[in-house]
């Protein structure tokens, strides 16, 4: 009789086929590298965890940062059941299986870790069929997000988590874990007997870019690949090559660089402008999106004391749309350093802030007659244009004593110049203008 081949679904899952980071996903507190400030010994979090005190909790940070193996070792410490969704995959049926599941653990006198990934892709129905089950204590609700919860996440669950920032993690404890994955026979690489230099591993390191699961999968296809027991240069070069560093395209780091390039050119930084713009551009910002913003920069920040740095950052737009990436990143590039250099003035964006908060409050109020169009008989006779002072023909070229505001306002003093770049120059006439019109008006 011919024998009957095992079922896929009854065979163990091998330990050897799963890929090395899964592999090294740490057991205990112990075995973390990086979130020393959550998870350093004596820390009340790591206190707690110890305690299997845990409660419901959003972790936020960038991937590869320990999130889900957090959510695991919070299970263990707490002898709870850990079941896990991501929101990626899964809807509302995963959602309300994994609950009911959660509920059976429950009347067994079961607590139910339940780790939610991606939390942030369900929407509002989704997060609200958690509410229920988080308040008479089903689950131990972990959520775990890449992005900003205060954006993504809607405050009803928000106000029934804490939220736990963990870091990116650093150079050094990334290093920490690709030599213990080296040394581990059991879990790690161990057996394989593996040579490669401190710097290379520093290398990887520094590519993994903060993310732990990046280093663990890089030492992997680099361990695949090497011969003689050796991970040479060669093969880290090709291992290495063509590497992405973190940027979203829409998320929070993308509105955290944005931030940092603009607020680098208001602080007359060209050299960190040119990191900031630099890596936009490497994480595959839209250029056109950058020289918006540079515009802006132009307009608001340095304003009248340059006002050719808006006609010079037009220009460099145009550069680009004529000759495209990556000759005219460039010009782009070239202009946060001006703008840097710039002198800085806010004055004129401050005024129009505070002309827009003047007509809200004064309403419509009407237009002096003198300053009134009178293209008819009638509005002639009604006074419109009467007594307007035509500027050019007076001496001075200024009619010092002409009323501009509507007659309920008076004189008002919106715009006030610094004394940066060219603005000094027009803070000067400006100041002379205001003080010949305020004698004007009290003769």
């Amino acid at each position: 009789m011919k024998s009957r081949a095992p079922q896929p679904d009854l065979l163990p899952e091998p330990e050897t086929l799963k890929p090395l980071a899964e592999r090294m996903r740490p057991q205990a507190l112990d075995d973390f590298v990086g979130q020393e400030r959550l998870l350093a010994p004596g820390t009340a979090f790591r206190r707690a965890i110890e305690s299997g005190r845990v409660h419901s909790m959003i972790l936020w940070g960038p991937p590869g940062c320990g999130k889900t193996s957090l959510a695991r070792v919070l299970a263990r410490y707490a002898e709870a059941e850990f079941l896990s969704i991501s929101a990626v995959l899964g809807g509302l049926a995963e959602v309300r299986a994994a609950l009911a599941q959660a509920a059976q653990h429950f009347a067994a006198g079961k607590r139910t870790v339940l780790f939610v990934d991606e939390v942030h892709r369900f929407n509002k129905a989704q997060q609200d069929a958690f509410l229920p089950h988080i308040e008479r204590g089903t689950i131990v609700f972990v959520g775990a997000t890449t992005e900003n919860p205060s954006f993504e996440l809607n405050s009803a669950l928000l106000s029934r988590c804490r939220v736990h920032v963990l870091d990116a993690v650093s150079v050094a404890a990334i290093v920490q874990a690709l030599q213990h994955a080296l040394v581990d026979r059991e879990h790690g690489l161990g057996a394989l007997g593996l040579q490669i230099s401190d710097d290379a591993l520093s290398e990887i390191a520094r590519a993994a870019d903060g993310d732990v699961r990046r280093g663990l999968t890089l030492l992997e296809i680099a361990a695949e690949l090497a011969e003689g027991g050796r991970i040479e240069t060669s093969v880290l070069d090709q291992v290495l090559a063509d590497r992405v560093r973190r940027f979203d395209k829409g998320g929070e780091a993308f509105y955290d660089q944005i931030s940092a390039l603009h607020k680098s050119v208001r602080n007359s930084n060209p050299d960190a402008a040119l990191y900031w713009i630099a890596r936009m551009f490497d994480g595959g910002c839209d250029p056109a999106y950058l020289a918006r913003r540079l515009v802006r920069m132009a307009v608001e920040d340095i304003g009248l004391a340059d006002p050719s740095a808006l006609e010079r950052t037009i220009a460099a737009w145009e550069a680009y749309e004529r000759q495209g990436s990556p000759e005219g990143d460039l010009a782009l590039a070239m202009m946060a350093v001006y703008l840097a250099m710039a002198p800085k003035s806010n004055a004129a964006y401050a005024a129009y802030g505070a002309a827009r908060k003047l007509v809200a409050e004064s309403g419509s109020l009407p237009v002096p007659l003198a300053l009134r169009n009178a293209p008819t008989k009638l509005m002639k006779e009604l006074g419109y244009g009467a007594k307007y002072q035509y500027d050019p023909d007076l001496e001075g070229g200024i009619a010092y004593d002409q009323r501009c505001f509507p007659d309920e306002l008076g004189e008002r003093q919106l715009y006030r110049p610094t004394s940066n770049g060219i603005e000094a120059r027009i803070r000067e006439k400006l100041d002379q203008i205001r003080a010949e019109r305020a004698k004007a008006v009290a003769r």
